[in-house]
């Protein structure tokens, strides 16, 4: 086998660790192909491509996140990771692990621990590395990997949701929920939906969104049955889809550009927080962005017309 197709086998289990690392999805992608650079131009055959090119990755992932870590302190409004609509990388032994390492909400869980923290708990919690592995790829002895592991998973237990919901659950509430969207039925949503629910969007100050976010069971079925008659009206679509491994949507314009990404997290049977990216430099992976001041001028027109 040639390096270029050891590679090639090994890159969605690359791209996967960078992602979690990153939360980026552009990010992870050129962390991918520097670790490419890397192996290619390596004098000699490494005795494992897979622990050479994992450590790479990781390397390559940790420096960058250390230098988004500034901008991301000094990002408008919320920041979420960029939205991941599949991922690339299986493994059915810690399928678990994986789906759940995934979700939005573990990987804002994950932007409290440091990058090496980070780092190391991708590597030994999602993946399963030896902690020989691990403290070859981050630089630091085995002993170190293991207190890193131990405050990761710390934090990350002390963050975790009481229950979350099975697949089956989340499947038909987000069908449920999605029916009563699509029909602007607030009483239907409201059943839906936690009594403290959070509506939030991630703008980056350069698309429309709801400032602080909307709050509360009232407010939240109330906005959600309003926007979607305008959308639809003026041929927008809402195209429920898997979103980091939970339910979500993508919102389309009538020329099927982008609008934005949607997903909810569910909790003891309701949804407990709907989080929007809006912001058009986290899209750009998924296809054409629209504008989505133009969509909600021309949504808003449509609805003072029926008014």
């Amino acid at each position: 086998m040639t390096r270029a197709e050891e590679f090639e086998e090994l890159r969605p289990l690359l791209f996967s660790i960078a992602y979690r690392i990153l939360s980026s999805v552009s990010e992870a992608e050129d962390a991918v192909q520097e670790s490419w650079l890397r192996y290619e131009a390596s004098p000699t055959q490494p005795a494992s491509a897979k622990a050479f090119l994992s450590a790479t990755v990781s390397r390559i992932a940790i420096d960058v996140l250390r230098s988004a870590r500034v901008r991301r302190e000094e990002y408008p409004g919320r920041w979420f990771p960029e939205p991941l609509l599949a991922d690339p990388y299986e493994d059915p032994e810690r399928s678990a692990e994986l789906a759940d390492s995934v979700s939005m909400a573990a990987l804002l869980l994950l932007e409290r621990l440091s990058p090496l923290e980070r780092a190391v708990f991708v590597l030994r919690e999602v993946f399963g590395f030896g902690f020989g592995e691990v403290a070859s790829a981050v630089g630091r002895s085995e002993a170190a990997c293991r207190q890193l592991a131990v405050r990761a998973r710390r934090h990350m237990d002390a963050g975790r949701a009481r229950f979350e919901a099975d697949r089956q659950e989340r499947e038909e509430l987000a069908e449920r929920f999605f029916d009563a969207f699509r029909e602007g039925d607030v009483d239907g949503l409201r059943e839906l939906l936690a009594a403290d629910v959070q509506l939030v969007g991630d703008s980056g100050g350069k698309a429309p969104t709801w400032g602080k976010g909307i709050f509360g069971v009232e407010n939240v079925a109330r906005m959600l049955a309003a926007i979607v008659a305008p959308l639809v009206r003026i041929g927008g679509v809402v195209e429920p889809c898997e979103v980091n491994g939970q339910p979500g949507a993508i919102f389309r314009d009538r020329d099927g550009k982008v609008v934005n990404a949607l997903t909810f997290d569910i909790l003891d049977g309701q949804i407990q927080t709907i989080r929007a990216v809006i912001n058009p430099d986290k899209l750009r992976h998924l296809g054409p962005v629209a504008d989505a001041w133009a969509v909600i001028r021309e949504a808003n027109q449509a609805r003072r017309r029926t008014d």
